[in-house]
């Protein structure tokens, strides 16, 4: 995506992370490690620029929203984290590298996703915010990262395995395991510029859409995609229901395209969407 936008977003990220967890003295150095190594792995950053962008939008400087930035990508790394260890995908390559736990062992692993969680809700608590606002984001990433968010989403994704799930089902993990975070990223952006009522809806309502089209095209890419270009195994859902199991490439990729379109309606609530219309409709053609 070469937009000057998203290559500024993406580097104020980048260079925030960059100071976290970088005392190489401190005793738990491995610990230290370990959470960098995933964290610092690149990846399209799509969330904290979620969070930069409608802090903008709302009338906020995204500067300041940098901490809420850097905790939404902290979560979800950990998340990234344990969905690849043995007990769970038992993936061995994540974004074109090793994955953590191949790296440093899976107790490590665990222990850096841990770290990761705990260390988003500080840096959230850090932003020189008001105090209200830090409240809510608090709020709105915790509920989105939870039980009633993505990990619930994740339960339901393991119990789902080698069953046949209806439509409904397969929405509900979908809203919950991917959907719920983009939620949270452009959530925590309206709540770090003191966004209205309305435009806290809007996004969500925007971010429901563009999670569904996002993880439609990620099933997409699983059966058509290249491994290389995507940085991890593909043919990796066989084993679950998924959408294009359910209905077949033709009609996902129009899914997509429907959802890209209820997710661009969402912002007609906001002004200047220009950069956010075009990275909406550059993601729903992602190959990787």
């Amino acid at each position: 995506m070469p937009n000057e936008k998203m290559q500024t977003y993406r580097q104020m990220t980048e260079d925030y992370l960059q100071d976290c967890f970088s005392d190489e003295t401190a005793p738990q150095k491995t610990l230290l490690s370990a959470m960098r190594y995933s964290l610092l792995a690149g990846g399209k950053r799509i969330r904290p620029v979620l969070t930069l962008e409608f802090c903008r939008l709302c009338g906020g400087d995204p500067k300041q929203a940098l901490p809420f930035a850097a905790a939404m990508e902290m979560v979800h790394t950990y998340s990234l984290i344990h969905d690849d260890l043995p007990c769970m995908d038992n993936d061995d390559y994540r974004r074109g590298r090793l994955t953590n736990h191949k790296v440093y062992g899976e107790a490590t692993a665990v222990l850096a996703g841990d770290a990761l969680l705990t260390a988003a809700f500080a840096t959230l608590a850090s932003a020189k915010l008001d105090a209200s606002r830090i409240a809510a984001a608090t709020q709105i990433l915790a509920r989105e990262a939870g039980e009633n968010g993505m990990v619930g989403g994740q339960i339901l994704d393991l119990e789902g395995e080698e069953k046949q799930l209806g439509a409904d089902e397969i929405m509900q993990i979908h809203r919950l395991k991917t959907g719920a975070l983009i939620r949270a990223a452009c959530c925590l952006g309206v709540a770090a510029a003191g966004g209205t009522q309305e435009q806290m809806e809007a996004a969500a309502k925007y971010a429901e859409a563009l999670g569904l089209a996002f993880q439609l095209r990620d099933d997409i890419l699983d059966v058509i995609g290249d491994a290389a270009k995507l940085g991890k195994a593909t043919q990796h859902d066989e084993k679950k229901s998924t959408f294009v199991s359910l209905y077949g490439l033709d009609a996902c990729e129009k899914m997509v395209q429907e959802q890209t379109q209820n997710a661009l309606s969402a912002l007609n609530t906001f002004e200047d969407t220009a950069f956010l219309r075009e990275l909406t409709e550059q993601m729903a053609t992602r190959d990787h």
